[in-house]
């Protein structure tokens, strides 16, 4: 049976990081996460005394979370079993190459009803360069090669969590929308985060200058003439199996119909229901919020 192809180039992807440290690295996207991350810590209201934060910059967490245990995102964590209350895992996982074992290894680390909160890149992150260096490539060079780390669904991600054996999994989303004025200044601040292109399919020879001329040209504007940049941020959150925890109850044990218990008589949606039958409207989850930033 042959191995599964790795995602990341992890030795390329170190050499990235420590390059985004000597250079200044720019944290801004660490730090509203730390806010975010914050006021959902509030809603839960309560006191987390041994917390622990992966990351790829554990120094800079190191500061943002004074008394955690910080450690880097290595593919075995230096977490001891059953040692935290709290594991915070941030933008770590869209480079995982296994990310469910990753979540594993947190859910060990935790104590029984501990809280894990994870927060990575998916969805539409960084789309309008994906677009842009794809056309670019294609007028160029004929073809395509992989630019830029392929992002995962909330939905699929939200799955992660409950594969990684983590009990009352929540899966939601914010993105944040950055403008810049070249390319170059984005390109300069993906360096900066270390989040340049590190995959393990990379194409390995040096790109034409022209490729980002043209990436350039092609790239979509807003009314200000910037190129925007869009940031998704999926946040899922599970927490350590204990037997204190809210279970969910058999299927068709219910006493009350919900029509009852709201004092409303039942009806259907549409013509073509049959009698007796349940119909409803598919809920959709909106983001927490959306935070709209210039570079």
């Amino acid at each position: 049976m042959s191995e599964r192809p790795l995602l990341a180039d992890r030795p390329a992807l170190a050499l990235r990081r420590a390059r985004a440290l000597r250079a200044g690295l720019a944290d801004f996207l660490h730090l509203a996460v730390a806010d975010e991350a914050d006021e959902r810590l509030m809603d839960v209201n309560r006191a987390f005394t041994a917390p622990a934060v992966i990351s790829p910059f554990p120094e800079l967490w190191s500061g943002l979370r004074p008394g955690s245990t910080c450690v880097a995102d290595a593919e075995t964590l230096p977490l001891s079993p059953g040692a935290h209350d709290l594991v915070l895992d941030v933008l770590s996982l869209h480079w995982s190459n296994d990310p469910v074992g990753q979540m594993i290894q947190a859910r060990r680390a935790l104590k029984p009803d501990g809280l894990y909160i994870a927060c990575c890149f998916g969805g539409e992150t960084l789309t309008e360069l994906r677009t842009a260096l794809a056309s670019a490539e294609a007028e160029i060079a004929g073809g395509l090669s992989p630019r830029v780390a392929p992002m995962g669904e909330i939905r699929d991600l939200g799955a992660l969590i409950q594969r990684a054996g983590l009990a009352l999994p929540v899966a939601d989303q914010t993105r944040l929308k950055v403008s810049y004025g070249s390319l170059g200044a984005l390109m300069h601040d993906l360096r900066a985060m270390g989040e340049t292109n590190a995959l393990a399919a990379r194409h390995r020879a040096v790109p034409p200058r022209s490729l980002f001329e043209r990436a350039e040209a092609l790239y979509p504007r807003d009314a200000d003439g910037r190129l925007p940049a869009t940031f998704d941020l999926v946040w899922l959150t599970g927490w350590s199996p204990d037997a204190s925890q809210q279970q969910p109850l058999r299927p068709g044990s219910a006493q009350v119909r919900l029509a009852d218990a709201l004092g409303t008589a039942e009806e259907p949606l549409h013509d073509e229901a049959m009698p007796g039958e349940d119909t409803g409207p598919a809920g959709q989850r909106t983001p927490r919020n959306s935070e709209d930033s210039t570079r």
